[in-house]
């Protein structure tokens, strides 16, 4: 199994990679059967976002004093029996089109989720429609999100949100500290719903959407959806399943 190795800045994660390469060599992530990453989740999001146009399936370890939840625990030995008995999460991403200020369009895809915050001292207020049909005309707050399962134990329940199970087959939409409507914090969607939100007033409240790796400025529309086309591969060991993780999270303190 020809492997490719992908590590944060961190020392751990770069003296991990100069030790792994030694035993295991390393090709280019063309290449590579399959991409091992090494440092936190933003690694491991940074990874998979990489494997985009290749298809592989990476496989992440920690090597970063945060939490590394997309993590498997950091061994040197038998990396290559690892991986061929870990098991294979098919991760479906968000993608989201967005129409600028100045007419400006873009389309970016997100695993975790799609993040739509104020860019001025003063609230953004947001029209929210799900699947065609007005569901807030105005939402005023800091934001808005949109989680898959596989995020939804982040921002989205930092925010305030449900963890969803990964085979939840549904989206959450969580407000970030909103002020109105006074009774609305989040929704459960459908996977197939298709979320559009409309900027009132941008020229006084610009909002920017932070998806995937970048982020838009001052925007007027956008659209976010579940792209089932697009599919990013991550590998577990088999004791510590995403499946099982993001149960313990929900019982967790």
């Amino acid at each position: 199994m020809k492997l490719a190795f992908s590590a944060s800045q961190t020392p751990l994660a770069q003296v991990a990679k100069i030790e792994l390469q030694k035993r295991y060599g390393g090709v280019e992530l063309a290449a590579a059967d399959c991409v091992v990453a090494l440092g936190g989740d933003g690694q491991v999001l940074r990874t998979l976002y990489g494997t985009m146009f290749h298809k592989q399936s990476v496989y992440a370890m920690r090597r970063t004093e945060s939490v590394g939840f997309l993590c498997n625990l950091y061994k040197v030995d038998d990396l290559i029996e690892r991986i061929h008995k870990a098991h294979k999460v098919n991760l479906h991403p968000l993608r989201t089109e967005c129409i600028g200020a100045n007419g400006t369009h873009t389309n970016t895809v997100s695993i975790n989720e799609v993040t739509l915050i104020r860019e001025s001292p003063q609230c953004a207020k947001l029209r929210i429609s799900v699947d065609g049909v007005v569901r807030i005309e105005q939402f005023s707050g800091d934001g808005l999100l949109v989680s898959t399962p596989a995020g939804s134990t982040a921002y989205n329940h930092s925010a305030g949100g449900p963890i969803m199970p990964l085979d939840a087959n549904m989206l959450i939409m969580n407000g970030i500290c909103g002020f109105r409507p006074r009774r609305w914090s989040y929704a459960v969607l459908s996977q197939d719903a298709v979320t559009e939100i409309d900027v009132l007033e941008h020229e006084k409240r610009p909002v920017r959407v932070e998806a995937g790796l970048g982020s838009t400025n001052n925007i007027v529309h956008s659209k976010i959806w579940l792209d089932r086309t697009t599919e990013f591969r991550l590998l577990f060991d088999p004791d510590q399943h995403l499946h099982e993780r993001i149960m313990q999270e929900q019982f967790s303190n």
